[in-house]
């Protein structure tokens, strides 16, 4: 392959950047034309690839569920949806002029297809893990623990980091679906190795519905799922996987649903888009241009009290915003584009601006449905995370988000994963107990540095954001929060309840708290915490020896797969 001057001065500017072993710089942003190594030539071009939408997986149809449905269970508690899900090697055409991009996928498919379910109606999915030695670049085991990321499940089927499915192994996973309509995504979450394996393509969306959210918000054709994504790539268009000393991967090409910068035709109406950042490390401040009508009508956990007039919002990885913008104020033949006005502590590229494109058509559609022309101001009053308040002497914890500079290690208040696998696994950050309401204050003490925390199995509201109210963007239940450079977030949130019968008095045990920023998590900010587990005297450790039923990792382990 012959490169040009200019592809060479890159190639070896990158190397001495790498050579010296340097970091994202603190305090600022860092710009560049680009961080891939290919050919000129060969880059992707923004708004040249039709976008695609995310199909759906269809369930698995067996002698015993004919229908991939069981409508009356013994148990009597409502329905059970099956699937079975291998995660196998992929490829995408990524890069003009190259065959395609060598990945790993759900199916193979990248992005995988979308999870369909209405609220009530259970899920068992078995997932298979087919991956074996591909050359995608990569160095990842490929151990996998499949995380579906906003769910209440029980800890064994809750992705926990160290529950691993190996290649030629099986696990069936239980969800639940007892939460409100949400939008949800299921990607790996095995430790270590998280970053890399997301990055290759092993993640999709998740919808949960239910009647409110049916009656509220646009349907079908005009609700719309976003996976974005970015991406570099090697000088023979396999993937470029460098994180800067343990820094972070920001990629000069933006994907939507796997297309290098999309182009979407959309009617003169209004659309639901539910927009996922699903990028290992980068953040975007998304808008408009020409700036188009947005509400914001849900963030991770669903439906807003009420919706928010918004012209750009802050959107950190693994967070959800779903958004309704409004085309019918544009004639037929205008474009829009979704643009990133990006944030500080990334790094920014040629193209890394632009997102996907909007082309309005002059098509038919349904002008008596309310969806089309009516953006809903008054959403959800019955969530019962948004009524959560403030009391006197409310449980308050402090989580610290550290960096150690000497080590180049990611910590929760100074402790890493590697301490709760040393501790058998007994480590905990908090020990909140079942029906407990508790305040987490999340102090971004890392420099400068943004850091997206995820607390699993809960939802929770965000009181304030340095004693100032949150912004108007997350103004609804959520699970990861943006932990912005010096930011001091105030979260209240439930574990739980002591309901007899409340399914969610089952969610007894050990769940992970980490960054999505999945190299700081695979370096090593992640930890646990306890829900409803006796404690030693010290409240940091899990009570030596007592047996958890719901042991993350040895209550309902992955098996040899019997179809192998």
């Amino acid at each position: 392959m012959k490169l040009s001057r200019r592809d060479v001065l890159k190639l070896s500017g990158l190397a001495a950047v790498g050579g010296a072993g340097l970091a994202i710089p603190l305090g600022h942003g860092v710009s560049g034309s680009s961080a891939s190594l290919l050919p000129s030539k060969n880059m992707p071009i923004p708004y040249s690839n039709v976008f695609s939408r995310l199909p759906v997986l269809p369930k698995s149809m067996t002698a015993e569920h004919p229908t991939g449905t069981d409508a009356y269970p013994a148990d009597g508690r409502g329905p059970i949806d099956y699937y079975d899900i291998a995660a196998l090697p992929g490829s995408a055409r990524l890069v003009p002029g190259f065959p395609a991009t060598p990945l790993l996928g759900y199916e193979g498919m990248i992005p995988a297809r979308r999870i369909d379910v209405d609220t009530g109606t259970r899920i068992v999915m078995r997932m298979h893990n087919k991956l074996h030695l591909t050359d995608i670049g990569l160095n990842s085991p490929l151990n996998l623990s499949t995380h579906l990321h906003g769910s209440a499940s029980l800890p064994q089927y809750d992705g926990y980091a160290a529950d691993l499915t190996m290649p030629g192994q099986v696990k069936t996973y239980h969800y639940p679906n007892v939460q409100t309509a949400r939008t949800l995504w299921y990607h790996d979450h095995g430790a270590h190795w998280t970053g890399q394996n997301v990055y290759s393509g092993l993640a999709s969306q998740y919808h949960l519905h239910d009647a409110m959210e049916r009656a509220l918000l646009p349907q079908g054709e005009f609700d719309v799922g976003l996976i974005i994504s970015d991406m570099m790539f090697q000088a023979n268009a396999s993937l470029l996987f460098d994180d800067r000393t343990h820094a972070g991967l920001w990629g000069d090409v933006i994907l939507v649903n796997g297309k290098p910068w999309p182009v979407m035709k959309v009617k003169k109406r209004i659309y639901r888009f539910r927009v996922l950042d699903a990028s290992i490390s980068r953040s975007f401040r998304f808008t408009t241009s020409p700036q188009a009508p947005l509400r914001v009508v849900a963030t991770d956990a669903g439906l807003m009290p009420r919706s928010q007039e918004v012209t750009q919002w802050r959107h950190g990885t693994a967070e959800r915003y779903e958004i309704l913008i409004d085309f019918s104020g544009f004639r037929a033949g205008q474009r829009i584009e979704l643009q990133n006005l990006s944030n500080p502590n990334n790094r920014d590229f040629n193209n890394t601006n632009k997102v996907m494109a909007f082309d309005v058509v002059d098509d038919q559609f349904d002008t008596n449905d309310p969806g089309a022309r009516v953006m809903p101001e008054v959403l959800n009053y019955s969530n019962d995370c948004m009524a959560l308040q403030e009391t006197p002497g409310m449980k308050v914890r402090t989580i610290r988000v550290e960096h150690d500079d000497t080590t180049n290690t990611w910590s929760l208040n100074g402790m890493t994963w590697d301490e709760i696998v040393t501790s058998g696994y007994r480590k905990v950050i908090a020990n909140p107990g079942l029906g407990d309401t508790e305040i987490w204050e999340i102090q971004n003490n890392s420099g400068g540095w943004f850091h997206p925390v995820h607390i699993h199995l809960i939802d929770f509201k965000v009181l304030s954001r340095n004693g100032k109210p949150p912004f108007p963007w997350e103004l609804g239940p959520k699970d990861v929060i943006y932990a912005g450079e010096g930011e001091r977030v105030r979260l209240i949130m439930k574990f739980g309840s002591r309901v007899p019968g409340d399914p969610f008095g089952v969610q007894v045990g050990k769940y992970m708290v980490h960054c999505h920023n999945l190299v700081h998590e695979d370096h090593d900010m992640m930890s646990q915490f306890s829900v409803g587990l006796p404690a030693d005297p010290t409240g940091t450790m899990v009570q030596a020896g007592y047996v958890d039923r719901n042991d993350p990792v040895t209550a309902d382990p992955a098996v040899t797969d019997p179809a192998l």
